[in-house]
Protein backbone atom coordinates (compact mmCIF):
# COMPACT_ATOMS: atom_id res chain seq x y z
CA UNK A 1 0.00 0.00 0.00
CA UNK A 2 1.39 3.44 -0.88
CA UNK A 3 1.13 6.19 1.46
CA UNK A 4 -0.17 9.75 -0.35
CA UNK A 5 1.13 12.72 1.29
CA UNK A 6 -0.51 15.76 0.84
CA UNK A 7 1.61 17.25 -1.50
CA UNK A 8 1.71 13.99 -3.77
CA UNK A 9 -2.24 13.65 -4.17
CA UNK A 10 -3.40 13.47 -7.29
CA UNK A 11 -5.83 16.09 -7.58
CA UNK A 12 -3.06 18.61 -6.12
CA UNK A 13 -0.53 18.64 -9.54
CA UNK A 14 2.32 21.36 -8.88
CA UNK A 15 1.52 21.68 -5.06
CA UNK A 16 5.17 19.65 -4.40
CA UNK A 17 6.93 23.10 -3.22
CA UNK A 18 4.18 23.38 -0.30
CA UNK A 19 5.79 21.01 1.28
CA UNK A 20 8.68 22.18 1.18
CA UNK A 21 7.28 25.21 1.86
CA UNK A 22 5.24 23.89 5.26
CA UNK A 23 8.96 22.33 5.97
CA UNK A 24 11.34 25.13 6.03
CA UNK A 25 8.46 27.11 7.99
CA UNK A 26 9.13 24.86 10.57
CA UNK A 27 12.38 25.04 10.69
CA UNK A 28 12.44 28.68 10.91
CA UNK A 29 10.82 28.59 13.96
CA UNK A 30 13.36 30.68 16.61
CA UNK A 31 11.81 30.98 19.61
CA UNK A 32 10.32 33.68 21.62
CA UNK A 33 12.87 36.69 20.53
CA UNK A 34 11.97 38.88 19.44
CA UNK A 35 7.95 38.86 20.44
CA UNK A 36 5.95 40.34 17.45
CA UNK A 37 2.27 41.00 16.06
CA UNK A 38 1.01 40.04 12.55
CA UNK A 39 -2.35 42.04 11.80
CA UNK A 40 -4.56 42.53 8.88
CA UNK A 41 -4.85 46.06 8.42
CA UNK A 42 -7.27 45.91 5.11
CA UNK A 43 -8.34 42.84 2.68
CA UNK A 44 -4.84 42.85 1.10
CA UNK A 45 -2.44 44.67 3.23
CA UNK A 46 -0.69 43.07 6.55
CA UNK A 47 1.47 44.52 9.30
CA UNK A 48 4.48 42.37 10.94
CA UNK A 49 5.14 44.77 14.04
CA UNK A 50 8.50 43.45 16.19
CA UNK A 51 9.26 44.47 19.61
CA UNK A 52 12.76 45.76 19.06
CA UNK A 53 13.87 47.88 21.85
CA UNK A 54 16.88 49.16 22.44
CA UNK A 55 18.22 48.97 18.54
CA UNK A 56 18.64 51.37 16.69
CA UNK A 57 17.94 50.97 12.90
CA UNK A 58 21.29 50.90 12.15
CA UNK A 59 21.07 47.22 14.20
CA UNK A 60 18.24 46.38 12.05
CA UNK A 61 18.56 44.58 8.48
CA UNK A 62 15.90 43.63 6.43
CA UNK A 63 15.65 41.08 3.42
CA UNK A 64 13.96 38.99 1.62
CA UNK A 65 15.81 35.79 0.62
CA UNK A 66 14.04 33.32 -1.67
CA UNK A 67 10.30 34.08 -0.71
CA UNK A 68 11.43 34.21 3.16
CA UNK A 69 11.18 37.90 4.93
CA UNK A 70 14.19 37.56 7.17
CA UNK A 71 14.67 40.70 9.65
CA UNK A 72 17.93 40.57 11.36
CA UNK A 73 19.55 42.72 14.66
CA UNK A 74 22.36 42.93 15.68
CA UNK A 75 23.44 45.57 18.62
CA UNK A 76 27.33 47.22 18.54
CA UNK A 77 29.49 46.52 21.15
CA UNK A 78 28.76 47.98 24.52
CA UNK A 79 31.28 50.46 25.74
CA UNK A 80 33.78 48.67 28.09
CA UNK A 81 33.69 51.55 30.57
CA UNK A 82 30.69 51.05 31.62
CA UNK A 83 29.49 48.68 34.54
CA UNK A 84 26.04 47.10 34.63
CA UNK A 85 24.91 46.25 38.30
CA UNK A 86 21.90 44.57 36.86
CA UNK A 87 21.77 43.54 33.12
CA UNK A 88 17.47 42.48 32.53
CA UNK A 89 17.50 44.23 29.14
CA UNK A 90 18.12 41.40 26.07
CA UNK A 91 20.82 42.84 23.84
CA UNK A 92 21.33 39.72 21.89
CA UNK A 93 21.17 38.99 18.36
CA UNK A 94 18.45 37.71 16.59
CA UNK A 95 17.08 36.27 13.39
CA UNK A 96 13.33 36.03 12.88
CA UNK A 97 12.10 34.94 9.37
CA UNK A 98 8.36 34.37 7.53
CA UNK A 99 7.49 32.99 4.44
CA UNK A 100 5.83 35.38 2.22
CA UNK A 101 2.92 33.72 -0.52
CA UNK A 102 3.93 34.75 -4.12
CA UNK A 103 2.19 37.88 -5.09
CA UNK A 104 2.99 39.26 -1.28
CA UNK A 105 5.54 42.45 -1.29
CA UNK A 106 6.91 44.30 1.48
CA UNK A 107 5.71 47.79 0.82
CA UNK A 108 7.55 49.46 3.58
CA UNK A 109 9.46 49.57 7.20
CA UNK A 110 9.58 51.95 10.09
CA UNK A 111 11.02 52.19 13.72
CA UNK A 112 8.56 53.64 16.03
CA UNK A 113 8.58 53.75 19.84
CA UNK A 114 10.98 50.79 19.87
CA UNK A 115 8.84 48.99 17.77
CA UNK A 116 10.01 47.55 14.32
CA UNK A 117 6.55 47.87 11.49
CA UNK A 118 6.64 46.26 8.20
CA UNK A 119 4.23 46.35 6.02
CA UNK A 120 3.19 44.14 3.40
CA UNK A 121 0.66 43.91 0.65
CA UNK A 122 -0.75 41.33 -1.53
CA UNK A 123 -1.67 41.81 -5.22
CA UNK A 124 -4.90 41.86 -5.76
CA UNK A 125 -6.14 38.11 -7.06
CA UNK A 126 -7.34 38.34 -10.66
CA UNK A 127 -10.40 36.46 -11.86
CA UNK A 128 -9.07 34.78 -15.07
CA UNK A 129 -11.48 31.82 -17.34
CA UNK A 130 -8.77 30.13 -19.66
CA UNK A 131 -10.34 28.37 -22.08
CA UNK A 132 -8.20 25.64 -24.06
CA UNK A 133 -8.67 24.30 -27.14
CA UNK A 134 -8.90 20.70 -28.30
CA UNK A 135 -7.03 19.79 -31.38
CA UNK A 136 -8.06 16.90 -33.94
CA UNK A 137 -5.13 14.42 -33.95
Amino acid sequence: MTKVTFATHPFLLGFDQLERLVERTAKADTGGYPPYNIEQSSDHSFRITLAVAGFAESDLSITIEDRQLVVRGRQSEPDEARVFLHRGIAARQFQRSFVLADGVDVTGAQMENGLLHIDLRRAEPETVVQTIQIKKG
